[in-house]
């Protein structure tokens, strides 16, 4: 279940670098969970040749993500605009317990409202 939703994540950045015929075949296996007998019998190729065809393109979505880090660098900053988000919600609450000044908490709450737009 794991290695489906990873293959299916660096599907979104690197199907584009894939053949069409590889782009469709994985993402019908991994993204519509068809079997290799059904994609076989869809594309009107063999179930071998569609195994094969996945094997090639999960290891070059691996190597493309290992050169590059795309999906990688983009969960660590996702990570971090959460983060931001958190940090300054606290400062908000903080602002309202502690009487600090409207334009720190107004600040708080652009910066908060900000990273949650980049991260969607």
């Amino acid at each position: 279940m794991a290695k489906n939703l990873e293959m299916s994540f660096l599907l979104d950045f690197y199907g584009p670098m894939l053949t069409d015929k590889q782009r469709d075949v994985v993402e019908l296996y991994y993204n519509e969970d068809l079997s290799l007998a059904e994609i076989a019998q869809h594309s009107g190729i063999t179930r071998q040749g569609v195994r094969d065809s996945i094997k090639r393109a999960e290891a070059q979505m691996l190597e493309c993500e290992e050169r590059l880090g795309l999906a990688r660098r983009f969960r660590e900053i996702s990570g971090q605009l959460e983060q931001i988000v958190d940090l300054a919600k606290d400062i908000e609450r903080w602002g309202t317990r502690y009487s600090v000044p409207v334009e720190i908490l107004t600040k708080a709450e652009q910066i908060a409202r900000i990273a949650s737009s980049i991260d969607q």
